[in-house]
């Protein structure tokens, strides 16, 4: 079981992924923004933070970028629905091991979780 970091301003599809992850038996804490993030990864180790890549305030390619200073061994998959937001995070230096298109399904979050955590 992994402890996983989900950051989305969106309550749908936190709840979407969140529900899909601990079904899959790893235990998941939520976070509606970057700050709020932030705030819990002071708070406790993460093996995977999940981030929506456009969020108010402090985005996910910052987040993942001081996320990656935090905590160089946590693994880092993005979520994104935009297109010119999956190159920005391609390129940045976040730590990011995976990109994730919005719409995606269940199987799909599940797999590209299962696939950051394969060294778990």
């Amino acid at each position: 079981m992994a402890q996983i970091l989900l950051a989305d301003d969106d309550p749908s599809v936190r709840e979407f992924v969140k529900r899909a992850l601990v079904h899959q038996g790893h235990s998941v804490i939520s976070a509606n923004d970057g700050n709020e993030a932030l705030t819990c990864l002071e708070s406790q180790p993460f093996d995977l933070m999940i981030t929506d890549v456009v969020m108010p305030g402090l985005d996910g390619i910052e987040l993942s970028e001081r996320a990656t200073a935090k905590c160089p061994e946590m693994k880092i998959l993005v979520i994104t629905g935009y297109a010119d937001q999956q190159q920005r995070a391609a390129v940045s230096a976040g730590g990011i091991e995976s990109i994730l298109i919005k719409p995606f399904t269940l199987q799909q979050i599940c797999s590209a979780a299962a696939n950051a955590l394969d060294d778990y």
